[in-house]
């Protein structure tokens, strides 16, 4: 008669062996499929076109409020449309490369990831410096964030803006310095890519921003 052996008693007697873990290493998945990182980035970036969408709206509905007496044009009548797009199609090239810094990363290539990422960090810089030369030049004019309406809601919007391409660079500095340090990884790559959609966001952004603010009169 052939035995049955109590499975406890079999644990009892001794560990079983090792079983890898087929979920080490990895993040943990939600009901979407996808990670609670990755979620909690796309739910930040729906909290954030909530807050552009107001911008915007106040820009549009403020847009030909122009102060009075001698200084009395809107920002579009002073809008340098020619170094504005040049300093736009930089920042949408970042996108690009930021890509290719994911691509990279997932690929295990950490000298062409690091490449990439700085890359995508200098056309980011660039594109706020010509920010700041536009509003050192508003500001020279006489145009500044509380001359009237129109130039509030135009700083306000973007200088927002600004703020979030500045964030997004300390990100991409960051995850040059963590892949120094050996803590960005092959199999940690939805790090990085976690940083790209908040890059791409921005960019995207933008593209609305530039429409509405500086083609549309």
């Amino acid at each position: 008669m052939t035995d049955i052996v109590d499975p406890h008693v079999v644990a009892a007697a001794g560990d079983p062996p090792d079983v890898p873990d087929a979920t080490h290493g990895l993040s943990h998945v939600t009901s979407t499929g996808i990670s609670n990182e990755k979620l909690g980035m796309w739910v930040f970036l729906g909290s954030e076109c909530l807050l552009f969408g107001g911008l915007i709206s106040t820009f549009l509905l403020y847009k030909n409020r122009a102060g009075y007496g001698d200084l009395n044009e809107t920002p579009h009548e002073l809008y340098d449309i020619l170094f504005t797009s040049i300093s736009s199609f930089v920042l949408l090239m970042s996108s690009l490369t930021m890509v290719l810094a994911v691509s990279a990363i997932q690929r295990g290539d950490h000298r062409a990831l690091r490449t990439w990422l700085a890359a995508t960090a200098l056309m980011g810089g660039i594109f706020i410096s010509g920010q700041v030369y536009e509003f050192k030049e508003f500001l020279n004019a006489g145009y500044g964030f509380t001359h009237s309406p129109a130039w509030s809601a135009f700083f306000g919007l973007t200088g927002f803006h600004g703020v979030h391409v500045t964030l997004g660079i300390i990100m991409l500095l960051s995850c040059i310095l963590l892949s120094l340090s050996g803590r960005i990884r092959q199999d940690n790559a939805e790090s990085v890519e976690i940083v790209g959609l908040y890059w791409h966001f921005v960019d995207v952004v933008w593209i609305i921003i530039f429409t509405v603010v500086y083609l549309i009169k």
